[in-house]
């Protein structure tokens, strides 16, 4: 058996069963700290594979990854997966093999699994439909915010002998967060009115996860009063940049303010006008008619005698009176025309009623341009210049009732907020604090218990047993001289001599291992007789000083 063996069994019979109990209960608890800080405190960092998945594919895909020997962990959320940093790209390429994550909202790759053979009209139906349904929920999914969506789409069917035609209508539920939902709806309700054939917008209904309304009936941004909102709004935002840029180079985009009312009207008004001049005449048709008539007439009468009644007896006839007439007419209609114009005028847009303009300047500002001594006059006029400059920029109309109010004020400090300074260093810095102080922590535990634990366990074990220390280790243990022990004899001074040191403090295995003071100083003789010597003639000096 080797030496040094030998010396670790014989050190370790000397301590007894008690003290080997301790020690290896030392032993243990410092393996399983060291333990457990390398695994808590060096565990990988993970990385977000997937988010917002369904129960089924989060299992599913913890199969997958277990199998292929990549570590996984879930959110706490149960609807997200993390990877191990630099593994991501590797699990979503097995993951896309699999077929991984399935989606419930399947689209058009249902056509895929159709046969031709046996399909029914009403089928086909029912498989467009529920491919534009899961197409436009992937869509809706797309948004920011949506976590997940469901649509649902009625078609109207068509019917030989109905006689009002059914509008399609569709119903859309979102499940979000940090979005605004009212404004999301809206834009819901159109993408779905766009990607349906004749739906209109007021047939979609948007619900959340919870059951509330969204969204249903008409469209209120297409009121009238919502546009003319509109029109408002983007009149006073026209007028403020035009005073914005007009002052901005003169007087700084900070040291002033405008606001701005203004009173437009959005009717609609259409108008029809006809003009007729009577001093323009054109003549736009003649007609004429002429006709000539002449008429003889003579009439012839029998007498009436007796040989009348005689057969075969003819009177002869005798003239009667003549007649005759004659008629001439000529006829002519000429028809003018009046020049008239008639004017239809249809105008949607707006008309500027009345506008009200507020200007605030800094009045700090306006010393610094017209010097320090600057009077009330001089602000006064400046002040009078600034109002037509911002009249000439708006459009002022004193006959319409506008009014333009521009007063020089003080201006409170640190009401406007400060611009956000992009991520510095320390930003970056802040990032991996965590993974510092972890590492840090770990480094120093391991240092801790090494120094104190399994160093002082180790010089124990390997020191050998009757060994003599070495000069240094001997000289570390003589304390300073007391000038009070030479009063008790040289026993006494010698016991002085060889305690041990109270700012060397030992363990006290250690201490008990050392052998008695007399020894030690004997050792020191026998390892360097001129050492000692001198340190006992000093402190032998320092005594005699002392008394």
């Amino acid at each position: 058996m080797p030496e040094q063996l030998q010396t670790i069994i014989a050190n370790l019979k000397s301590f007894g069963p008690k003290r080997l109990a301790i020690m290896a209960g030392i032993t243990v608890l410092v393996l399983a700290v060291i333990g457990v800080g390398a695994v808590y405190l060096n565990r990988p960092a993970y990385e977000t594979l997937y988010v917002g998945l369904e129960r089924s594919d989060v299992n599913q895909i913890g199969m997958v990854l277990g199998e292929a020997g990549i570590s996984f962990d879930v959110g706490s959320d149960g609807t997200s997966v993390l990877v191990a940093a630099g593994t991501t790209a590797q699990a979503r390429m097995l993951l896309a093999e699999k077929g991984l994550p399935t989606s419930a909202n399947a689209g058009y790759e249902l056509f895929d699994n159709v046969g031709s053979l046996g399909l029914t009209s009403f089928m086909q139906q029912i498989t467009r439909v529920r491919a534009l349904e899961g197409e436009i929920a992937r869509t809706i999914q797309s948004i920011s915010g949506v976590k997940a969506a469901r649509v649902h789409i009625v078609l109207s069917e068509r019917a030989n002998f109905r006689r009002d035609e059914q509008k399609p209508s569709a119903s859309v539920v979102i499940r979000y967060s940090g979005i605004d939902a009212e404004k999301t709806a809206m834009s819901i309700r159109h993408l779905v009115a766009a990607a349906v054939p004749s739906l209109s917008a007021d047939k979609v209904t948007v619900l959340d996860s919870s059951g509330n309304l969204l969204a249903a009936g008409d469209d209120p941004s297409n009121t009238s009063a919502a546009r003319a909102l509109g029109v408002e709004q983007t009149v006073v935002a026209q007028i403020e940049d035009n005073i914005r840029r007009a002052l901005s180079p003169y007087l700084g985009p900070e040291n002033f303010r405008a606001s701005v009312k203004a009173d437009v009207n959005t009717d609609a008004r259409q108008i029809e006008e006809t003009i007729f001049d009577p001093n323009s005449r054109v003549e736009r048709s003649v007609q004429s008619v002429r006709s000539n008539e002449a008429t003889n007439q003579t009439q012839a009468s029998t007498p009436t005698t007796v040989e009348q009644n005689l057969p075969e007896a003819q009177a002869a006839a005798t003239e009667g009176p003549k007649s005759s007439s004659q008629n001439d007419r000529r006829e002519e209609i000429t028809n003018y025309e009046i020049n008239s114009k008639k004017i239809a005028t249809v105008s949607n847009g707006y008309t500027l009623t009345k506008m009200s303009i507020a200007v605030v300047v800094n009045r700090h500002r306006l010393q610094d341009v017209l010097g320090k001594d600057a009077t009330a006059d001089q602000i006064a006029e400046r002040v009078a210049e600034i109002r037509r400059m911002v009249a000439s920029a708006t459009g002022y109309d004193e006959n319409r009732g506008d009014v333009i109010d521009v007063s020089a004020v003080e201006f409170l400090e640190g009401l406007d907020g400060e611009q956000v300074a992009g991520p510095g260093l320390l930003h970056s810095v802040s990032r991996y604090t965590g993974t510092m102080i972890n590492a840090a922590a770990f480094l120093a535990a391991v240092f801790l218990v090494a120094f104190f634990g399994l160093r002082p366990m180790a010089n124990a074990l390997i020191a050998r047993p009757g060994a003599e220390p070495s000069f240094e280790e001997v000289q570390r243990s003589l304390p300073t001289p007391d000038p009070a022990a030479a009063l008790e004899g040289p026993d006494a001074a010698t016991a002085a001599l060889a305690a041990p040191s109270s700012q060397n403090s030992i363990d006290d295995l250690r201490r008990k291992l050392k052998p008695a003071p007399r020894e030690r100083l004997a050792r020191m003789v026998d390892l360097n007789e001129e050492r000692t010597a001198q340190i006992l003639r000093k402190w032998a000096s320092t005594q005699q000083e002392a008394a």
